[in-house]
């Protein structure tokens, strides 16, 4: 169809929709074919969709997760960088856009936005169990002005410092800065994201932490006495950085060794020169996946709790009074067919585990 005949019509037959499990190849080989930031992996929180009209692809979009840090976003919003960390997940960034080559019309892009905005809220909530308030994306000036972002009534909130990620953390100097636009999806975002209660925010378990640069210095201390169980043969990161470093994730909300892994990656050079890391050509490098797993599951469970309430009781809020709960372990049986029982002591203000005790209680 010429550009002249898409009409007012023809846009108003424009559809949204979640990209199909079989379609993700033809997703993906597209946007890396036709995207100049080429295909994104899905990893995390991440929904991709696709518009079409007459069942013909126009556009692909993803949405991912928010930006660690944004200086013109975070005071917009009026959040400090320890407040805001866990209420990332209620901003989604428009990570990629394409409409592809043989689509370019008048309008299409911020019809293909406005109708994205009006189904991610209710995606986002069934899929990912929690609410979205507020999109974001970067745009590069030098590709482009931002046009459709204005027309489908996006913020322009400024232009960010310029620094990229890199595989060795952030890039040493300043680039080409990136407008930032946003896009409210309540009433006074501002507002909801920096409220103080997070169950109206719908934010389940413990607040997660950002840790600052003492405590980061303070971890692999904590880890200096226990016994390498490895061989010394190809060791190229020291036990205590390996093991700072994953509870490091852990205690900002990373589940799994993969997370972890790629919390590690995302280190900054800073941060990594803070955990000790080794130096190889002149830069901090984190161990992989692999050596992460390896330390982890041949460390002596008890060996590694007690290191952890060492720096817990340094760094963790002190506690007016304490809880003690005990839960018996379905399935869970000792040598004798007993069931396992765990007793533990947490902090009420903290919610610091002082204690805890695992025994098979007596027939």
């Amino acid at each position: 169809m010429e550009a002249a005949e898409f009409t007012k019509e023809a846009l108003s037959e424009i559809r949204v929709r979640p990209v199909e499990r079989g379609e993700e190849a033809r997703y993906q080989e597209q946007m890396e074919q036709h995207h100049y930031l080429g295909a994104l992996a899905k990893i995390g929180e991440t929904a991709w969709y696709v518009a079409t009209w007459r069942e013909q692809w126009v556009a692909q979009l993803s949405f991912s997760a928010a930006a660690l840090k944004c200086g013109v976003r975070d005071r917009w919003i009026g959040w400090d960088f320890r407040s805001q960390y866990g209420r990332l997940k209620l901003i989604a960034n428009n990570s990629r856009f394409l409409i592809l080559p043989e689509w370019h019309r008048p309008n299409l892009g911020s019809r293909v936005l406005s109708l994205t905005e009006r189904r991610v809220v209710t995606d986002w909530q069934a899929r990912f169990g929690h609410p979205l308030l507020l999109l974001e994306t970067f745009v590069d000036p030098r590709r482009f002005h931002g046009g459709v972002y204005r027309a489908a009534n996006w913020i322009e909130l400024g232009l960010t410092l310029g620094y990229r990620r890199t595989k060795a953390g952030y890039s040493d100097e300043a680039e080409a800065p990136k407008r930032v636009f946003v896009r409210p999806l309540c009433r006074d975002p501002r507002v909801q994201l920096t409220h103080a209660d997070r169950d109206h925010l719908q934010l389940t378990g413990a607040a997660k932490i950002m840790l600052n640069a003492q405590q980061m210095r303070s971890l692999p201390q904590c880890f200096t006495l226990i016994a390498d169980p490895r061989r010394s043969q190809g060791r190229r990161h020291r036990l205590s950085v390996v093991l700072a470093i994953a509870a490091a994730a852990t205690l900002c909300g990373m589940r799994g060794y993969k997370a972890i892994s790629d919390w590690a990656d995302g280190l900054g050079q800073k941060a990594r020169e803070r955990f000790g890391c080794r130096r190889e050509d002149g830069y901090y490098v984190v161990p992989s996946e692999f050596v992460i797993r390896d330390c982890l599951v041949r460390i002596d469970p008890d060996t590694l709790d007690r290191a952890l309430n060492a720096w817990n009781q340094a760094w963790a809020t002190q506690d007016d009074a304490l809880a003690m709960d005990g839960k018996t372990m379905k399935n869970a049986l000792d040598a004798a067919g007993h069931q396992t029982h765990i007793m533990s002591v947490v902090g009420h203000d903290s919610k610091r585990c002082y204690a805890q005790k695992k025994s098979a209680p007596c027939p």
